[in-house]
């Protein structure tokens, strides 16, 4: 994906929205002042996994002992449950050329998917995979989360679009600022206890957000990940993010890596 043209028209859309919308799916944005400084972290590697170096990961999800991973590319989009441990896919749905398959969310007993330039989200039953229904949105689709109350969605802005998972409406935004500075290229997404953590693209650098003020609380330096022999013609930028809420397990990969890593955060001072 690109910062494109789309990104006047975003702005454009998202500012007459913000004068019209009521937080309808929850509270507004709160505006603390930010923290005095921003905390840093590493990654440390706890476990390898094996991944599908064909799988240009656009999101991914972890749930039930399963990973769900969407993948992108016109004729190459699909929507997957994954065996964890052997990255073996167990259930695919492809998405029908020219859409480019994005981020991925699970609420409840459904798959939601997006796309990057459609505008058209797919909702999917979570067991089999079975397509639900499709919903319009108004600008690009890049990244998506649940915090069990709103879908957070991204789309290459410095402002996370905040989604009724019932009706897929727009209900609210969150401005996201580091040190009072707009983060642009907000990528992929995962929702961890309170916070949004935001791949920023193209990189290997994670914002950690509060998902109440839209505020950088930490950023993650996920570098160093892949060794350099693991790395193939394909092989793109990080772009998986993926929490095991149960086991308390944070996964990374990109796109076409041959692996997956199950980390933890270590401060850096």
């Amino acid at each position: 994906m690109t910062a494109g043209p789309g990104r006047p028209l975003r702005g454009a859309v998202i500012a007459a929205l913000l004068a019209v919308l009521p937080a309808a799916c929850g509270s507004s944005q709160k505006q603390p002042a930010p923290p005095a400084k921003i905390a840093a972290y590493r990654v440390k590697v706890i476990r390898t996994y094996p991944h599908d170096s064909l799988a240009f990961t656009q999101g991914l999800a972890y749930e039930g002992g399963y990973l769900y991973e969407g993948t992108g590319k016109p004729g190459a989009s699909s929507v997957r449950r994954v065996r964890l441990e052997t990255g073996a896919v167990l259930q695919r749905r492809d998405l029908p050329a020219p859409h480019f398959g994005e981020g991925i969310a699970l609420v409840g007993d459904r798959l939601v998917q997006l796309t990057w330039t459609s505008r058209t989200g797919f909702v999917y039953d979570r067991a089999t995979l079975a397509p639900l229904s499709e919903f319009r949105y108004l600008t690009e689709g890049w990244g998506l989360t649940y915090d069990g109350i709103r879908l957070i969605m991204s789309d290459g802005s410095a402002t996370l679009q905040l989604l009724d998972p019932q009706t897929y409406e727009y209900c609210s935004f969150l401005a996201v600022r580091a040190d009072g500075e707009p983060v642009e290229r907000l990528n992929e997404l995962e929702y961890v206890d309170g916070e949004i953590f935001a791949n920023v693209w193209p990189g290997d650098r994670i914002a950690r957000i509060s998902a109440a003020t839209g505020q950088v609380t930490g950023w993650i330096d996920a570098s160093g990940l892949l060794a350099p022999e693991d790395y193939g013609d394909s092989t793109d930028v990080l772009n998986g993010i993926a929490w095991d809420a149960e086991h308390r397990r944070l996964f990374l990969t990109g796109k076409c890596w041959p692996k997956l890593f199950e980390v933890e955060l270590e401060p850096v001072e």
